[in-house]
């Protein structure tokens, strides 16, 4: 039998769920304890951290036990302050919080105790103070050139400036290797600036860096301990393989693409139905028509409003169609995926495509169940 039609090329859509265009201001948490003079917990008194360099201010209140605690504290060196009915009783400088937890109980007792005897902060304690601080300075530093880097990067792939995004990006992934989002971001504008080449040569190399920048982004996302307690770890590493997927799918790695896909619907089901799409999508380009109407289908059982689903899996249907003398015949529920289409979508963007197609194959076009036109006479 004779296959009348040849199935029309399917962009592939990708999800939209690229991660951050600039990194998130992780945060730290303080606690402890307020004695008073004779080391009994101190009821109802203000403790406040205060810093200079960001002029945060967190103002806190001591329980029944003598116990405060604050989460959502923005790295930063500190000043803490107790107040008794608004009247400063001690303070302490140069407390350094990161993204970790900082205990400082204030002891007055034992506070008394070491001024009367000459005590202080021992070297060591000094030292590791000293070095904390430097530490917290650095990462500031390092995570302002970065952004500098991302929002330079991002003016210059806006512009279809993509070698230039590229060559910014590359200096920020030497300035710190470790940033996933860098790795990422470096993917994009590899990928971006491949669609743009005529040499066939240089369009796949630029493919295959695309790749291995996707990949280190995924690796160091999946093994980061600290990326391991964010509540959307997995939607940004799923968003990670859907720009894989799509690289794979430009380079005709139809199967490494359909993978990858698979991988981004199992990390963040709340998205599946569009991976799916997208699967569906990488399968009719490929000609994998049985493949393709298998993906279609479970778009639809995830989401049977979805009218693109219908329409495409409309298309790889009728590409199975056959002749019967001069009428063609095209596998059962053909019609009904355009009809459905059609009922969902009548002057949706394949709303003529769909009739046209139900009118090569003798069937009624349907925009609503119950209504019926028929079929154009050709």
């Amino acid at each position: 039998m004779k296959k009348l039609y040849i199935i029309p090329l399917l962009l592939v859509l990708a999800a939209g769920l690229s991660a951050p265009g600039a990194f998130a201001q992780a945060t730290g948490s303080v606690k402890g304890v307020v004695k008073d003079a004779d080391g009994k917990p101190m009821v109802g008194v203000t403790v406040e951290w205060f810093s200079e360099e960001t002029g945060r201010r967190y103002t806190l209140k001591t329980n029944a036990k003598g116990e405060y605690f604050s989460l959502g504290i923005s790295p930063a060196q500190y000043k803490l302050t107790v107040l008794k009915d608004g009247k400063q009783i001690f303070f302490l400088n140069g407390i350094h919080v990161a993204v970790d937890e900082v205990v400082q109980d204030v002891d007055l007792k034992k506070e008394a105790e070491q001024a009367a005897a000459g005590q202080g902060k021992t070297p060591e304690q000094i030292k590791q103070e000293e070095a904390a601080r430097a530490a917290a300075a650095k990462e500031t530093n390092t995570v302002k050139a970065l952004n500098d880097k991302l929002n330079a990067a991002k003016t210059a792939s806006d512009a279809g400036d993509f070698d230039t995004a590229i060559a910014t990006l590359t200096e920020a992934s030497q300035m710190d290797p470790t940033r996933d989002l860098i790795w990422f971001k470096l993917g994009d504008a590899y990928r971006q600036a491949a669609l743009k080449q005529t040499d066939p040569a240089e369009k796949q190399k630029r493919f295959e860096s695309a790749v291995g920048d996707y990949q280190k982004a995924i690796d160091l996302r999946t093994n980061s301990e600290f990326a391991k307690k964010e509540a959307d770890n997995n939607v940004k590493i799923a968003a990670y393989y859907n720009n894989l997927a799509e690289v794979y799918s430009k380079s005709n790695k139809t199967d490494d693409a359909v993978a990858s896909y698979a991988k981004a619907a199992e990390l963040d089901p709340s998205h599946a139905g569009q991976y799916m799409f997208n699967t569906g999508a990488v399968l009719t380009n490929a000609g994998k028509v049985d493949a393709a109407i298998v993906a279609f289908d479970k778009v639809i059982a995830a989401d049977p409003t979805k009218a693109s689903a219908y329409y495409w899996k409309g298309v790889n249907m009728i590409g199975k169609a056959t002749l019967k003398g001069d009428k063609m015949v095209a596998p059962e529920g053909t019609a009904e995926a355009f009809q459905k289409y059609l009922e969902l979508e009548p002057t949706g963007t394949f709303a003529q495509p769909a009739k046209d197609m139900l009118a090569s194959i003798g069937a009624s076009i349907e925009t609503t169940y119950g209504t019926k036109k028929k079929a154009a006479k050709k």
